[in-house]
């Protein structure tokens, strides 16, 4: 045996070598960049707690994607910021929102980007939870079915707006189901849905509500989204969305959640994306500020993980750095 052990020995010695055998490959074509849209001009709002994020209005999204799309990234995600919110999020909804407005903005800019849209009512409620509330014996929670329809309704206004592509994260019990109906009924069969079907209850979103302002006003969404402790449920969750219609499943967070990235992929042979949250972004950035991490090295290595684990499409901020390192080199 000592002959394959020093072959092995000498591949792990030559980098070029290294690259060649290399079983994990990042490529830009994996990553999706997410970002955050408000009303206003020239606003350029940056997210504190988010390094080099920003809340961006209309003009200065259509520049910003402009950038993304010249750096060689396929696609971004939009979430919308409005500017009146109410108990049932009929903001979400409005065929001329924020989030509709920018989506005809962005296609108009650059028609080649695949434009994705977050479908949830957090960001558009007064009480920041996503969906109506009804109260029981002087207990809230968000009412699952009329949500749906909902729900529906935003997709829909998304789609007839110019999305290529829907997001439901939500986390409604048959919220894929009557979003396909949806879109279906309306002569949009052909536009795919990525299900946030395994979204866990994490405190890994902190800074993204800071940046979408969709923090609950009361309680929180433990409810209706996942508890961390579980891992069997989550093939549940992935295997109902899969007959729903979802065409793309997705695991959030990913960090934390590598070994439910790859029990979807071993389950369902499915396409698979996996958002890299806020809060594990945030992290490597603050630890990188103090000097204390070597950041590109740190995110290379949490990305790869990621995409090693089994996930197809990587949502994450760190979308255009990667884009800014590939050039490095």
């Amino acid at each position: 045996m000592l002959f394959p052990i020093i072959r092995l020995r000498r591949l792990r010695g030559s980098e070029t070598i290294r690259r060649l055998v290399r079983e994990t490959q990042l490529s830009i074509d994996d990553f999706v960049y997410p970002m955050f849209v408000i009303y206003g001009e020239n606003v350029r709002n940056p997210i504190h707690s988010m390094p080099e994020v920003y809340q961006l209005s209309i003009d200065n999204l259509v520049k910003e994607v402009q950038e993304v799309a010249d750096l060689g990234i396929l696609a971004i995600l939009l979430f919308g910021i409005p500017e009146t919110k109410d108990a049932v999020g009929s903001s979400a909804y409005d065929p001329h929102g924020i989030l509709q407005e920018a989506v005809r903005a962005v296609k108009d800019a650059c028609p080649e980007l695949l434009v994705i849209t977050d479908v949830c009512l957090c960001e558009y409620t007064d009480h920041g939870h996503c969906g109506p509330i009804t109260v029981d014996n002087h207990k809230a929670t968000v009412a699952n079915d009329s949500t749906l329809e909902l729900i529906a309704k935003t997709a829909l206004s998304h789609v007839r707006a110019g999305a290529d592509m829907v997001a439901p994260s939500g986390m409604m019990d048959g919220q894929v189901k009557a979003i396909r109906t949806e879109l279906n009924n309306n002569g949009f069969d052909h536009i795919p849905i990525m299900a946030y079907s395994a979204k866990y209850a994490s405190s890994f979103y902190g800074p993204f509500r800071d940046a979408a302002e969709s923090a609950p006003q009361f309680g929180d969404r433990r409810g209706y989204q996942m508890d961390i402790a579980n891992s069997d449920e989550a093939l549940r969750e992935v295997r109902l969305d899969i007959e729903e219609g979802a065409d793309i499943v997705m695991v959030k967070p990913a960090l934390s959640y590598l070994d439910i990235i790859r029990r979807v992929k071993e389950e369902f042979r499915y396409p698979l994306a996996a958002y890299n949250v806020s809060g594990e972004y945030s992290m490597v950035k603050a630890a990188a500020e103090k000097g204390w991490i070597d950041e590109k090295r740190i995110a290379l290595e949490i990305l790869t993980s990621i995409k090693r684990a089994g996930a197809d499409i990587i949502l994450t901020y760190f979308a255009k750095d990667f884009a800014h390192w590939c050039q490095e080199t």
